[in-house]
């Protein structure tokens, strides 16, 4: 089933945009397309994904980007330990020649180099937090798209409903005009009958009833316009299920495109042939529609 949905956010001095969409499928594809620098993102989506989806080819974006260069910084023990033995010794030599040198602040030392260190790296639990944020946003995005398949499920719904009602609709005027057909057949094989008790020769008359019983079974719709009934049942309680349906959909539509077949090649019957390819017409407009069934 055809979806998409987007949301954006921004955490942590980074902004993203996640986007979902999906197209048609008879299985559930995924494509996810994430930063590979975040260890386990990828799984962790891929996951929710599953648990949540069942049909369809799914692709999902998620494209971050750093907001502004975020520098981090720590204490150098080394750096601090070297610094604070240069200053003794830089007081010692100033002693030595009767020079007074003022007091240093903390914050002296600390603006010396070496003693604090510089980093833009990001750190390990960082990096961790900046995931599952990233995993929820995505789950944010999943929610959105569900609701936007809801929406499309539910018009195609309807389409199929009535669809499903004009393949009733044809089945019943099929099965009424299959009992016209049946009489004139009758006649048909009365006149044939009647004719060749006329020969000279009379025909076997066990061999005669086998005949005619056998294109009585070759020409009788009956069975064909009974199982389209169950079918069109079918169709309906999959109609009104709660759950991915499109697999069943797609079987059935197989049923019901065999019966069409059926039907019309047992028709012998103009009328009843047209109802046969409006039947068929139909159920490829309704397996089209299936395709975007979940």
């Amino acid at each position: 089933m055809t979806g998409f949905a987007s949301v954006r956010g921004r955490e942590r001095g980074w902004t993203w945009t996640a986007d979902i969409r999906s197209v048609n499928g008879r299985g559930l594809e995924l494509r996810i397309r994430v930063p590979d620098w975040v260890d386990g993102l990828e799984p962790e989506i891929r996951k929710l994904l599953q648990a949540r989806l069942a049909r369809g080819n799914v692709t999902v974006n998620l494209r971050l980007a750093r907001e502004e260069t975020v520098a981090r910084t720590r204490l150098s023990p080394e750096g601090l330990t070297a610094a604070l033995a240069m200053l003794a010794d830089v007081r010692q030599a100033a002693e030595r020649v009767g020079v007074e040198l003022a007091p240093m602040s903390a914050a002296d030392i600390a603006q010396m180099r070496g003693v604090v260190e510089t980093s833009e790296g990001e750190a390990e639990d960082d990096i961790e937090a900046l995931k599952s944020v990233l995993v929820a946003s995505v789950a944010q995005c999943l929610d959105a798209f569900e609701g936007d398949r809801a929406r499309e499920g539910a018009a195609t719904a309807e389409v199929l409903s009535i669809q499903v009602g004009r393949v009733e609709a044809l089945a019943a005027d099929a099965r009424g005009m299959a009992g016209e057909r049946e009489a004139l057949l009758r006649s048909g094989l009365e006149k044939a009958l009647s004719r060749l008790l006329e020969q000279t020769e009379v025909p076997d008359e066990a061999r005669m009833m086998q005949e005619m019983a056998l294109i009585a079974l070759k020409t009788d719709v009956t069975e064909e316009l009974d199982r389209l009934a169950a079918h069109v049942a079918a169709a309906r309680a999959l109609l009104a299920e709660a759950g991915p349906v499109g697999r069943k959909f797609d079987f059935l539509m197989q049923e019901f495109n065999r019966e069409a077949n059926t039907l019309c090649s047992k028709s012998q019957s103009t009328p009843l042939t047209s109802i046969g390819l409006d039947l068929k017409a139909v159920i490829d407009q309704m397996r089209e529609q299936v395709q975007n069934i979940e």
